[in-house]
């Protein structure tokens, strides 16, 4: 069959090329039958259908003078790809049907995938939504990252610690990618800077004396959902110029043959070095700047072959997405290659970078707002650092201006921080370097604007934005959540894949009794795939009649997991001491994963582990409480747990949590929210109304007022409940043969002025699950708090997120590959005019 026949009908002989590519490509018989094989077989049969289309759909792009998109991200948490292709091919009958002359179920074919684990947790994530989304939308946008040989670390938990082992997800390669050598870019790093006057006397500068890296891309097919279209990520991996010097190979030096070899390849290696070390902290750098240089360079590169050198409309044709502060030395990195490679002058070249770059800010953290100090940064990239000083220079001119004689001011703002070690202030140069500045939620851009970044914010206001997150529904309800996914395309047709906030027709059901029950029942079976999921990797068994009720995402102080455990000890107490009064059962589950070096988050997943040890083995626990740490978190793992899930911790201090994602995928899938009004939390309780959120805690307004005058201690000795709970803890009940191993997480529980308000917002906590308790034991309450949840996650959907990027920001609009694509209508915000 043709490319042409194939795009269109990509159900066509499924059967017939899966057993080709099984026996020719693979060169395997029947003899034998392997899973794996099968499942690279199947790959390689989808994957023939989504190139057909997607040649289809660079030729329309390329048709077309529209505004492309360039999104730079140094994560992309895709998870697996082949169950979402096959949902967004609408292939999945016909690849099923194939599979029965196989005696095999597509379930354990779809199991021998690896997870594509690029991302550390919610920022990745998202990056991997967004494009789905964008090619559901038809929108011309290409992802760029890096191929990182091996991604997020896998987790094992021994003796109740975690323990980091590596994450080779290309072990077995990678069927779905494809090798594109011809777009080879040279990434320099090292060497200095040369300047010199053209013949007509203007000053131009080089890079010199630098040691190269290659950039080899590989592209992967992200398709649209039942539109014909199929977008490009595209990830470099890091090559040496020459494989290794023969002349010191032939005498003898065999280490220092392959040196440059080695150094170039440890670019693409891991994921996210661990920066503690200035080791650590040079491979990051190189990553940021790898990745942008080589993705500038191909934009760059594939204009010139359609343009020519005229770059005096590349703004109005081109658009760059900073995902977070990593890739924001692309700021620096196009000036240069505009001015040294392409000639351009200062103000031309600025015009075009600040006319391109949009910068997305994820964190209300000062401290992960990343620098670099000037040393480290003139030794990798002595020219951008020159680029640096000069676009400081001019805008603190403008500074002065504006604000003459406020040298406190141009202090604060300038992207040199001057210390006895001079940094690079990354994030400063984001915003000076971009058109647009984003936040992930309404509060956090707030905060943004009236924290972080309130200078910038008063120079420039019209750069400010909020974009909230959202994440896709193909995956997050239509692919991991099929029982759900049946029940909803009956009662309101399936156009909500495309659109999520035709949900919205599910809320007058919320008061039909049957309808409610309907829904638990789907829950229920959920529940069951989740309870076999916890026992398999958990050795737990959770009963079903029990309230699922849920934390899992990233560990860190400010997601306060502990404060999730304390309840979990005050549950155990009162059950304990037979005060069972208004308790309801429940089954507490935790998860995620720790940054290697991030020893107190790493102290936290102990202590769960310890609990969760002593309150399994108590008999009298059974019938009320149970608690598991389920390992290696990872996006598969997610597709089981939120469907799955009663109750959705999203319980952070108020002020820390950007956005979320987590919370907004529990909501689609009818779990109900308790949480603080923290990130997206806020919008989420808007949408659901506030009868049907589980408020709790200090605003944030509230923390930054009291932060100071906090005295944990006291609040401690206060109450008594918590009280009991800290003696447990410091007693070392939990610890009886570990003598102090928690001595570090009592006294951060009691450090005076604790930034992550844990005690004193216990007793807001504990009372806002009481409310759950009781709403809980109410079915048909609860029943319909869920289907609202459902009904009202139409406004998280990732398509209403980037219909917004598309209009405010990126200025571009939609390319349907065909008008006549099959489908469910288009996705929320239509085509852009």
């Amino acid at each position: 069959m043709n490319a042409e026949k194939l795009a269109a009908r990509p159900q066509s002989g499924i059967g017939d090329d899966l057993q080709r590519h099984y026996a020719l490509t693979l060169g395997r018989d029947d003899a034998g039958c392997s899973h794996h094989y099968l499942y690279q077989a199947l790959v390689l049969t989808v994957r023939d259908r989504l190139v057909a289309q997607w040649r289809v759909t660079r030729e329309r792009y390329q048709r077309e003078p529209v505004k492309a998109v360039n999104y730079l991200s140094l994560e992309f948490l895709m998870g697996r790809s082949l169950n979402n292709a096959l949902l967004n091919l609408d292939i999945q009958p016909g690849v099923r049907e194939a599979l029965q002359a196989w005696a095999c179920d597509l379930e354990a074919v779809e199991d021998e995938e690896l997870d594509a684990g690029l991302g550390n947790g919610g920022l990745g994530r998202l990056a991997a939504c967004f494009l789905d989304s964008c090619a559901t939308m038809s929108l011309p946008v290409t992802g760029y990252g890096i191929r990182y040989e091996y991604g997020m670390f896998h987790q094992r938990i021994e003796n109740g610690y975690q323990v980091e082992f590596p994450d080779r997800w290309l072990r077995h390669g990678n069927p779905w990618e494809i090798e594109c050598p011809e777009f080879t870019r040279r990434v320099l790093f090292g060497g200095r800077t040369e300047f010199y006057r053209e013949s007509d006397g203007s000053q131009r500068a080089r890079w010199v004396d630098t040691h190269d890296v290659l950039a080899i891309p590989y592209d992967i097919p992200v398709p649209g959902y039942r539109n014909g279209t199929v977008n490009t990520l595209r990830l470099w991996k890091a090559e040496a110029t020459d494989e290794f010097d023969l002349e010191e190979f032939n005498a003898g030096s065999y280490t220092d043959a392959v040196a440059a070899k080695n150094q170039a390849e440890q670019i693409t290696m891991v994921l996210y070095p661990n920066d503690a070390s200035e080791a650590g902290k040079e491979l990051r750098l190189r990553q940021q700047y790898f990745l942008a240089s080589a993705s500038l360079q191909d934009v760059l590169q594939q204009w010139i072959a359609r343009r020519g050198n005229d770059f005096s409309e590349f703004a109005a044709h081109n658009a760059f997405q900073l995902n977070d502060t990593h890739p924001t030395v692309a700021v620096p990195e196009l000036m240069r290659l505009l001015m040294d490679l392409h000639g351009l002058d200062w103000d031309r070249a600025w015009a075009i970078t600040t006319g391109t770059m949009a910068y997305t800010n994820h964190t209300l953290l000062p401290e992960a707002l990343e620098v670099w100090s000037v040393s480290l940064f003139g030794e990798l990239l002595p020219r951008l650092l020159d680029i640096i000083y000069e676009i400081n220079a001019r805008f603190l001119g403008e500074v002065a201006d504006r604000w003459p004689g406020d040298i406190e001011r141009q202090a604060r703002m300038s992207l040199i921080q001057e210390a006895p070690e001079p940094v690079v202030r990354m994030a400063y140069l984001g915003i000076v370097g971009s058109h647009s500045v984003n936040g992930v939620a309404a509060l956090h851009t707030q905060l943004l604007k009236q924290g972080l970044f309130r200078d910038f914010h008063a120079f420039s206001p019209e750069k400010f934005n909020n974009k909230t997150n959202g994440v896709t529904p193909r995956r997050w309800l239509a692919h991991c959540n099929p029982r759900l996914k049946a029940l909803l395309s009956d009662t309101v047709g399936n156009a909500w894949i495309g659109n999520l906030e035709q949900l919205a027709a599910l809320a007058p059901r919320a008061g039909d009794a049957a309808f409610t029950e309907r829904f638990l029942a789907v829950k229920r079976d959920n529940k069951r795939d989740l309870a076999e999921l916890v026992e398999r990797e958990c050795g737990i068994r959770f009963d079903l009649d029990m309230m699922f009720d849920v934390q899992v995402k990233r560990i860190h102080e400010y997601k306060r997991q502990l404060l999730n455990v304390l309840h979990v000890i005050h549950v155990y107490d009162r059950v304990q001491r037979g005060d069972t009064d208004g308790l309801h059962p429940r089954c507490v589950l935790i998860g995620g994963k720790a940054a290697p070096g991030y020893a107190m988050a790493k102290r936290i997943i102990k202590l769960v582990n310890n609990v969760a040890t002593v309150v399994n083995r108590d008999p009298r626990m059974r019938d009320w409480l149970r608690i598991a740490f389920v390992p290696d978190y990872r996006v598969s793992t997610m597709e089981v747990i939120c469907p799955g899930t009663d109750l959705s911790e999203q319980i952070s201090t108020a002020g820390k949590e950007a956005s979320g994602t987590g919370n907004m995928k529990f909501m689609m899938n009818g779990a109900v929210t308790i949480g603080t009004l923290d990130g997206a939390n806020i919008e989420i309780r808007e949408a659901v109304g506030e009868d049907n959120f589980f408020l709790f805690g200090l605003t944030a307004t509230e923390v930054e007022a009291a932060r100071q005058s906090c005295d944990p201690s006291a609040i401690i000795a206060g109450d008594e409940d918590l009280a009991r709970v800290v003696n447990l803890l410091e007693c070392g009940h939990f610890n009886l043969l570990e003598g102090g191993i928690f001595e570090p997480v009592c006294a951060a529980l009691r450090a005076p002025g604790d930034p992550w308000m844990t005690a004193a917002d216990f007793r807001s906590y504990v009372d806002a699950q009481r409310r759950v308790d009781a709403s809980f034991a109410d079915r048909r309450a609860w029943g319909r708090m869920s289907v609202l949840n459902t009904a009202f996650s139409g406004r998280f959907s990732s398509d209403r997120t980037i219909a917004q990027y598309r209009d405010e920001i990126w200025r571009t609009r939609a390319l349907p590959v065909s008008a006549h694509s099959p489908g469910v209508g288009p996705a929320v915000g239509g085509a852009a005019p």
